[in-house]
């Protein structure tokens, strides 16, 4: 049987936001483009078979536009994963659980699945993931600290992880803190470590800056 799918295309700050959905939840979100065209084909060829319904969407179009202006909001959707592979469906569902302004390594979703070793085919899955924001993948990042992959660029997931506040360290572009503690840890048991064998061009770096 054929699925029932609408669709809505809508601005919010970063820019074009498209949203598809079934009868049994949400399939696909695209990240904010400079277009509504844009938007449109990265929903994919599904969005021709489907009813443009922005009232249908009108409760998820005021949260997205809300997250995008930089306040925290929860995403407790329903999702139509049928077509996720049950690997891919684990790792999502684990990355659901992380909170906002917060981030975990690719490791940690590995042993949260019960498949420790598997951190790169974490990624991998997270790489597919349909749904981002709703499935905030750009909150999984490097054990070391570092952004790690991204589907929708290096630059975008910088930019959510601003959005939500995440520290960021003052000399060292794209190493991530999910607290003071975390920053301690990363300097203590990664950088220092690389220095003083001679892994490192710089010299160890300084203590990160934080601002309350």
């Amino acid at each position: 049987m054929k699925k029932t799918l609408k669709h809505a295309i809508f601005p919010t700050r970063d820019g074009f936001v498209g949203v598809l959905a079934s009868e049994k939840g949400l399939l696909s979100i695209t990240f904010p483009r400079s277009s509504t065209r844009e938007a449109r084909e990265e929903l994919g060829e599904q969005v021709n078979d489907a009813i443009e319904s922005p009232d249908c969407f009108a409760d998820l179009i005021k949260r997205l536009t809300v997250y995008f202006g930089g306040s925290r909001v929860l995403f407790h959707d329903r999702l139509d994963l049928g077509d996720a592979t049950p690997f891919q469906r684990k790792v999502w569902e684990a990355a659901r659980l992380i909170p906002y302004g917060e981030t975990r390594s690719y490791r940690w979703v590995a042993e949260r699945i019960g498949r420790p070793g598997a951190a790169r085919a974490v990624g991998q899955a997270l790489a597919k993931n349909p749904l981002p924001i709703i499935i905030p993948c750009h909150r999984v990042v490097a054990s070391s600290g570092e952004l790690g992959g991204f589907s929708g660029g290096l630059q975008m997931k910088d930019r959510l992880l601003r959005l939500e506040g995440i520290l960021v360290h003052s000399t060292m572009r794209g190493v991530y803190f999910r607290s003071v503690r975390h920053a301690i840890t990363i300097a203590r048991e990664v950088w220092y470590p690389k220095a003083r064998h001679g892994k490192l061009a710089a010299s160890p770096p300084r203590p990160p800056l934080f601002s309350d």
